[in-house]
């Protein structure tokens, strides 16, 4: 019966093979065959065991009568079947994983009569590595299983015109990555089966040419996840423009390159290859587009120019880009004119006729002093002391005036014509025009100085030099002056041949203000600057220049007097000026200043696009050059890269892109954070580059921070930073939440994870808008959405770092940020530790409901553990502003001792100040826990308060220095210290105790 199962199965495989062979396969050029029995010639002689009655070894013709050997096993009618078959070591080639395609026939059981619980309707694949073909025998226990194998289809009849029935094909992959080579085997447990072709093979991505750099065949990776990065090599004749990468996919095909190659100078790209530009034609860049014809005057006479020459006569300036025309220089200027007043001149000429197919034209003048004798002229340059107007050199204008000539001189000036070619070699000189004039005579130039001698209560004498250029003989000088009150509404003139003259019939203590000019025949020059001078109050004058000693007392004593007035208008207004302690006064302050820019919601936008428009720039995509992908974010990849915009130097950036396929709604919230980065300008706020929307995907382009977020910065350098740095950083992030609360902004989600670090150790506040959904982590939930003022009723929050009355009311204020902050202050201070430890969300709600507040960290300085303590004070009201936090800070950094008292240095219980004889009164410590305040004890006993008495010195200003900043606070100490003082005052029950 078995005989004739099996001679009716192998016709049906021959006719199923058959219907099967017709069809011709063509395999993807991604796969590399190892192992296709089809294609073997002969006998496949594969290992079998049991060596007879199990797995046979038969032929049978396609339909081109080309013989194929095939295995096959039905022992259907015996139980326990074990039958093995083994091919030969197959090498593996590099092949990481490779997939094995077995073609098959399988007899359905039920066609099967009486091998009920015997036959079996599936084979199990297996294989073994090995690093050379040494097995001669098949050992079962070295095997690995791939899988079990069942058919799609089995046949029920064996009719031989029945040609309806299709092979199975199943394909496996395996991961071979150990060994040279391996072994498949196939194990039969009592089916009707046969193998009618196994084929082997791997997946590779093919070689390809991308951006004009060369990608090898390459073997697809191990993991059916896995990405192979493969650096591509320009092609001959071209350079990187960034480093060509692609990744190889696990199914053999390549991703999106990144970088790329540019052809070299002198050769453009034309089928995925760079040729040389034909004669004629240039390329002066690797960047540019492609070969351009010459401009004019110039030519190339071979192949791959990467500049043209200039035609004879023709010049390049070193300035001048390739693409420019061949230039000459200009020729000489035109009509030079020159008119002469005095001693300046006046120089006016027409531009050249030719400009040389230029516009830079320039013009410089040459000034010659020229004396001529009866055998030659002999020409000197003009001196320093010579004017030009507006310059003598790089002239875009065609007049100039000369000033500060000799008188009755001989002149020659010399215009020279200029553009940038006059300089080339072989160009020539510059050309130019000469015109020469003499000088009329001239008045002096005035006096430069004036001193007085003599000084008396009704005269002076004055004293001065002879003017820098007389330009002639001096004839005389004139002198006006008048009382410096009268402002020469009213002046007096006197006359003489030298250089002093005495003034007389002056009045007592009083100044004169001077001037002095000279006359020559040319006349009169002009008056000197004002010289200032004052008679005396003394009948006798005095030594040296002139001064009063009465002038010189009363000058001292009106300037002390002013002094001692500043001081006391200074010292009244500090003591006027009360600084505002309640938030309510700096809203109002906020409000009042008309600067102050506003945040703007972007979903009160019924188009999310105009939101978008209105706030943040768009940036042209062929500017972004990705580099690599840094994370995952929700809404798709987030990569770093370059940022190159033109007039602007290249900047790295961070690169988020929303996946494909999204949403209405996950489009509008994706760009609604760009809308409220775009709205901040601030050192300390993540700086919005711009956003890419007219094309996809689309991406949000931000300033790229090398350190990520401060949680996970600060936990991978524990313990490495000194308390001024992180005091420092604290600052920074305190001035950003400024800004954003003077800007009307509630965060709402402001903890260390949400902070970005760069380079320089810089802190600054990100996260705007952004939907999460964390419904993996149930003990950190979050907002849906970081705009407005209240969140919807389904909203979730960050429990462990939200205020009281946000997570009871869904109250989100500037003072529930404020709450954040602190909680910020204490992750930065324990360098990222979890707030609460393991607490769950439900025990934090209540400890924090029970007054329970986090600890000092370790080594964490006593001040800025106590304003953690105020940030997170029950009453909003009571927690400081984010200006108040600055401020303090400020401080801080200022006087770094005030940091190094920390919470071990401070004793737990309190220590009685007061004498024993005075029972009644109490300890400053006992006071302080009395009214609720017990946490200022350090901070009031370090600065030397240590009696009540004592404490009736405090003012805001003291406490705002010592860091007690809540407005309540300090006003309930000044009110409860007075109060209880006289208490004591009116009930003391022992003796004074003097201080």
């Amino acid at each position: 019966m078995a005989a004739n199962l099996w001679r009716t199965f192998s016709a049906t495989i021959w006719i199923i093979t058959l219907v099967s062979s017709s069809r011709t396969r063509i395999y993807p050029p991604n796969e590399v065959t190892l192992l296709d029995t089809r294609t073997v010639p002969g006998e496949l002689k594969w290992a079998a065991s049991p060596s007879e009655g199990g797995w046979e070894e038969v032929s049978i013709m396609d339909e081109k009568n080309i013989p194929i050997r095939t295995y096959q096993v039905c022992n259907v009618l015996e139980p326990n079947q074990n039958n093995w078959l083994r091919t030969d070591w197959i090498p593996r080639s590099g092949a990481q994983r490779v997939y094995v395609e077995v073609k098959f026939t399988l007899r359905d059981c039920n066609s099967l009569p009486g091998v009920t619980g015997t036959c079996k309707e599936t084979f199990n694949l297996y294989y073994h590595e090995s690093n050379e073909d040494r097995e001669s025998y098949i050992k079962e226990s070295s095997f690995i299983k791939v899988d079990t194998v069942a058919a799609d289809e089995s046949f029920t009849q064996v009719d031989v015109g029945d040609r309806i029935m299709k092979l199975n094909t199943e394909v496996r992959d395996v991961k071979v990555t150990t060994r040279k080579g391996f072994y498949l085997a196939f194990q039969d447990v009592g089916a009707c089966i046969a193998l009618v072709s196994v084929r082997v093979f791997y997946k590779t991505c093919p070689l390809t040419i991308r951006n004009l750099a060369t990608f090898p065949d390459t073997v697809t990776g191990a993991d059916t996840s896995s990405l192979v990065e493969v650096r591509g090599s320009c092609v001959n004749q071209s350079e990187e423009r960034e480093e060509p990468k692609m990744y190889c996919g696990a199914d053999g095909e390549w991703l999106v390159p990144i970088g790329g190659c540019l052809c070299n100078p002198g050769y453009e790209e034309k089928g995925g290859a760079c040729k040389a530009c034909p004669a004629g034609f240039y390329k002066a860049k690797s960047s540019d587009a492609g070969c351009t014809k010459c401009p004019p005057h110039s030519h190339s006479l071979r192949e791959g120019a990467t500049v043209c020459d200039c035609h004879s006569g023709f010049f390049r300036a070193d300035t001048d880009p390739p693409s420019m025309a061949c230039t000459q220089p200009p020729s000489a200027p035109q009509q030079l004119i020159s008119v002469v007043n005095e001693t300046s001149v006046v120089l006016e000429w027409a531009p050249p006729r030719r400009l040389g197919g230029r516009s830079d034209t320039s013009y410089s003048v040459e000034c010659l002093i020229c004396q001529t004798s009866s055998h030659s002229q002999l020409c000197l340059p003009c001196g320093s002391d010579v004017l030009f107007s507006p310059s003598q050199t790089g002239l875009k204008a065609t007049r100039v005036v000369v000033s500060e000539l000799r008188a009755h001189t001989h002149y020659t000036f010399i215009v020279h014509a200029r553009n940038g070619v006059s300089q080339a070699s072989g160009a020539g000189a510059a050309q130019s025009v000469s015109v020469s004039i003499t000088t009329n005579q001239a008045a002096p130039s005035p006096v430069t100085s004036i001193q007085a001698t003599d000084v008396t209560r009704h005269s002076l004498s004055l004293l001065w030099q002879q003017p820098d250029r007389p330009n002639g003989v001096i004839l005389e000088y004139e002198v006006k002056f008048y009382e410096k009150d009268q402002r020469e509404r009213s002046y007096r003139i006197m006359r003489t041949f030298s250089r002093s003259v005495d003034v007389t019939g002056l009045n007592p203590l009083t100044v004169y203000v001077f001037h002095v000019r000279a006359r020559t025949a040319a006349g009169y020059g002009e008056f000197s600057a004002p010289f200032e001078f004052s008679t005396n109050s003394d009948p006798f004058p005095l030594i040296g220049e002139g001064v009063n000693s009465a002038f010189l007392l009363l000058s001292v004593s009106g300037v002390g007097i002013l002094l001692l007035i500043s001081a006391a208008v200074f010292i009244i207004s500090r003591r006027r000026s009360k600084y505002s302690k309640t938030k309510q006064d700096s809203e109002e302050e906020k409000h009042l200043n008309p600067g102050v820019k506003i945040y703007v919601d972007p979903f009160t936008y019924e188009d999310p696009d105009q939101a978008i428009h209105e706030f943040a720039k768009e940036i042209d995509v062929s500017s972004i050059h990705i580099e690599k992908v840094i994370g995952m974010g929700e809404f798709g990849e987030v990569c770093s890269g370059r940022l190159r915009v033109q007039g602007k130097r290249e900047i790295y950036v961070a690169i988020k892109s929303l996946k494909a396929g999204y949403s209405d709604k996950q489009r509008r919230d994706f760009l609604s954070e760009a809308s409220i980065m775009g709205q901040f300008d601030h050192p300390n706020i993540i700086r919005l580059e711009g956003v890419v929307t007219r094309c996809k995907p689309l991406m949000i382009i931000t300033e790229y921070m090398e350190n990520g977020s401060l949680d996970a910065f600060l936990r991978k350098h524990d313990g490495q930073f000194t308390v001024i740095q992180l005091v420092g950083m604290l600052r920074g992030i305190a001035s950003g939440m400024k800004y954003l609360s003077d800007m009307s902004y509630v965060h709402r989600d402001l903890a260390a994870r949400n902070i970005l670090v760069n380079s320089n150790l810089v802190c600054k506040v990100s996260d705007f808008g952004l939907s999460r959904v964390l419904e993996d982590d149930p003990e950190a939930a979050y907002t849906t959405r970081a705009t407005g003022t209240y969140l919807s009723p389904g909203g979730k929050i960050p429990i462990r770092w939200t205020a009281p009355e946000a997570i009871a009311y869904r109250k989100f204020t500037t003072a529930s940020d404020v709450w954040s902050y602190g909680i910020v202050m204490w992750e930065v201070v324990s360098y990222g530790e979890r707030p609460y430890w393991d607490m769950n969300n439900q025990d934090v709600i209540k400890a924090i409901e029970e007054g329970y507040r986090l600890p000092a960290p370790m080594d964490c300085p006593v001040v800025l553990h106590q304003l953690m303590l105020d940030c997170w004070e029950r009453e909003r009201a009571d927690r400081p502003t984010f200006s108040q936090i600055l401020n303090m800070l400020d401080k801080l950094i200022r006087n770094p001792g005030t940091l190094r008292r920390t919470g071990g240095d401070s004793h737990s219980v309190c220590v009685s100040v007061v004498p024993e004889v005075c029972v009644s009164e109490w300890s400053v410590c006992e006071w302080l826990q009395s009214i609720g305040l017990e946490r200022y004890r350090d901070t009031l006993a370090a600065a030397g308060y240590t009696s009540l008495d004592s404490l009736l010195a405090l003012t805001h200003q003291e406490m705002d220095r010592l860091g007690i900043i809540t407005p309540s606070h300090q006003d309930i100490l000044i009110a409860s210290v007075q109060q209880e003082m006289l208490s004591q005052m009116q009930h003391m029950q022992c003796s004074m105790v003097p201080v």
